[in-house]
């Protein structure tokens, strides 16, 4: 997989292709809670390879003694004895620097969120070389908040706003995702939030913002779901109440990250635009017309914004 990381105004890198495959092959049927293994970050790695159920006291008194015999860590004995797998280091790692994960099979949540799933991966690099474009060309500036988007629907812009949420959490960010899309969202089926209260209840002052949820098994990271489907999206989404409502975000958040409804499809995604004021545009490889996002990104700057990059997906 290529990856490509531009500078000005384009961010291009491509979606992982086995996560894409995954994605397409639909969510993960599973509905056990978020496994949570709960071990010491202080203690060294035979210790919560020991208290995750990794490795038995036998085996760990076997890989002390290859540990003394053959000068090695004692990671790399386990390895060497076929005990533990590269992917059991890694995760013992990631609980030692306070930076947990989902197991694929043992998560209520889809394959799609790949960045929860597999952090270690060079398809989440890319996703942080976005992030770090991000961070040092919009949230440097006081930014907070930013929409991501697509020019037509199916082109990405869901699964990317997700995992770029779960990568600026991991950074340690206070994230917020929101699911502005009044029209079809998807980050309520996402991060499993069926049912809930949401923007569009916000918006109409029918709830507040206790409507917004913390994602589960994650750190850092809340979702505000669409909520109800309104008959007046745009309408709602166009009143000063939404810009209010961003504003109350911003301070209260690190990152804020709307998910919206395609260029194409409704000009819904223009009136969020006008008043957060940064899009990261979704493209995807051999579908997204570059006529097309020439007339977004002129639609975006007659609202009063600017398309802060793009991201080119591939699936």
């Amino acid at each position: 997989m290529n990856q490509e990381v531009g500078v000005s105004t384009e961010v291009s890198t491509a979606q992982p292709a086995a996560a894409a495959s995954n994605a397409a092959h639909g969510a993960s049927e599973g509905h056990a809670e978020v496994q949570q293994t709960v071990v010491s970050r202080e203690g060294s790695i035979g210790r919560i390879l020991l208290e995750m159920g990794k490795i038995t006291p036998e085996d760990a008194e076997q890989i002390m003694r290859v540990q003394r015999e053959k000068d090695m860590r004692f990671g790399e004995a386990a390895q060497h004895l076929g005990l533990v797998t590269e992917a059991d280091i890694q995760e013992v790692l990631a609980h030692q620097f306070d930076y947990p994960y989902l197991h694929p099979g043992h998560s209520k949540y889809p394959v799609e969120l790949v960045a929860a799933f597999h952090p270690f991966s060079v398809h989440v690099e890319t996703l942080r070389a976005v992030r770090s474009q991000l961070m040092l060309r919009w949230f440097a500036n006081g930014s907070r908040a930013l929409v991501v988007a697509s020019v037509n629907s199916g082109e990405g812009a869901s699964f990317l706003a997700a995992n770029l949420a779960i990568v600026f959490s991991q950074l340690g960010e206070h994230t917020l995702l929101v699911d502005a899309n009044l029209r079809t969202p998807r980050q309520h089926k996402l991060f499993a939030l069926d049912g809930r209260q949401g923007l569009s209840d916000i918006l109409a002052g029918r709830a507040g913002l206790d409507a917004i949820a913390r994602a589960e098994g994650f750190v850092d990271l809340s979702i505000l779901p669409a909520g109800t489907l309104p008959p007046n999206p745009q309408e709602l989404l166009a009143r000063t109440s939404f810009a209010d409502l961003n504003e109350q975000l911003c301070k209260h958040y690190d990152v804020v990250l709307y998910d919206v409804s395609d260029f194409s499809t409704s000009a819904d995604a223009l009136a969020i635009a006008s008043r957060v004021g940064g899009v990261l545009l979704a493209a995807r490889k051999d579908k997204t017309a570059i006529a097309d996002i020439s007339t977004v990104n002129e639609q975006v700057q007659r609202s009063n914004a600017e398309i802060v990059g793009s991201v080119l997906l591939e699936f």
